[in-house]
């Protein structure tokens, strides 16, 4: 299968970008002169640019399209004003996680979907399926580029580029940059304060260009998915694929404080409160490296008796911390605290049990 691209592609090349696969597209992983541990500093201590541009995006548009949305995805959007993001997740009738969601709720009539890259056609065809006359669900995966500035600098950047940051967390604005539209959300997967940038594909490297100029006196420095792994895992944010999936819920996740629990109804509500009231499957925990192990996805965790207790869904070398982190699901029955067993590779390494997340956010600081 042929990979996409995003439009900024050329600009990765020319920055020496080591490219992978992610969803389908073949986007920068960590970039010459620096990788991942570098591009993982500068987010923590300064500014980093992150193409994102594999994100979905999808318009649900008509007559009661907040309120259609409002009926599918779990989220209660009418906890949020006009011109607010939500996280949100989409699921189906047995509360398996197609995919988890930002929305933009623009009015009553639109809201702009930013889903993950492999799950957008899925995302779209269920809620195609499922709307009815008069409103009209668009598939805009390759109509927008989205650029993630962040980091405690990320308000300077964009300041010198005449670009709005005072508006709150989790809210939009729309500006222009470089002669373009492009819409402003104060949101980001990194746990600093920072910025994402929805921009038309089609100019999507002159914002590039713009961004990188202005931050250059700031330490803004081009990072790729590996820091962005990083960043995310330090904070305990879920990966659909990893900590969400057809097999993990939200409640498994630990992300039912993204579940309107009081709307009477959303795609997989009896499911997801039958597993809320029963508190018996598997949920999202912290592991924190008590020695030099560096735990990896899929791994086991065992108790001192050997008994297995769940399996790791993400982990990773933290570089703020310098030691190993992980979030696993485990058996309720293990208490923050306890110490459990992780096989890494035939070698048993001990890890804490504990609660994310591993690192003191910023994103929601004034």
């Amino acid at each position: 299968m042929d990979l996409l691209h995003s439009p900024i592609h050329d600009r990765h090349v020319a920055l020496g970008a080591k490219l992978a696969e992610f969803g389908g597209w073949d986007m920068p992983l960590e970039y010459a002169g620096g990788g991942v541990l570098a591009e993982h500093k500068a987010v923590r201590e300064a500014v980093g640019i992150f193409d994102v541009s594999h994100l979905g995006k999808a318009l649900v548009r008509g007559s009661g399209a907040a309120d259609f949305v409002n009926s599918c995805l779990t989220n209660d959007l009418g906890r949020i004003e006009h011109g607010k993001a939500q996280y949100t997740l989409c699921c189906d009738a047995e509360g398996g996680t197609v995919d988890d969601i930002i929305a933009y709720l623009r009015s009553d009539f639109e809201v702009f979907l930013i889903p993950n890259a492999a799950n957008c056609a899925a995302v779209v065809a269920l809620l195609r399926a499922a709307a009815p006359d008069g409103i009209e669900v668009t598939d805009l995966h390759r109509d927008y580029a989205v650029l993630a500035v962040q980091g405690p600098l990320s308000d300077e950047v964009l300041q010198s580029l005449g670009l709005p940051v005072d508006h709150e967390y989790m809210s939009f604005a729309d500006s222009t940059v470089a002669g373009h539209h492009i819409t402003v959300c104060r949101t980001g997967y990194t746990g600093e304060r920072g910025y994402e940038l929805v921009v038309p594909s089609a100019f999507a490297v002159d914002v590039w260009d713009a961004v990188m100029i202005a931050g250059e006196p700031f330490g803004l420095r081009a990072c790729g998915l590996g820091a962005r792994d990083t960043l995310r895992t330090e904070m305990g944010y879920a990966l659909h694929g990893h900590e969400l999936s057809a097999e993990i819920s939200p409640v498994m996740a630990r992300t039912g404080w993204a579940v309107g629990w009081d709307k009477p109804a959303f795609w997989g509500k009896a499911a997801l409160t039958r597993q809320r009231e029963e508190k018996t499957v598997r949920t999202l925990r912290g592991l924190l490296a008590q020695g030099r192990g560096i735990p990896r996805p899929g791994m086991r965790v065992l108790g001192d008796d050997g008994a297995e207790l769940g399996e790791v869904t993400s982990g990773t070398f933290s570089p703020t911390l310098r030691q190993g982190i992980a979030l696993a699901l485990l058996d309720r029955s293990v208490e923050d605290g306890a110490t459990v067993v992780v096989d890494v590779r035939g070698r048993s390494e001990a890890f804490t049990v504990t609660k994310p997340p591993f690192v003191v956010p910023s994103t929601k600081e004034a």
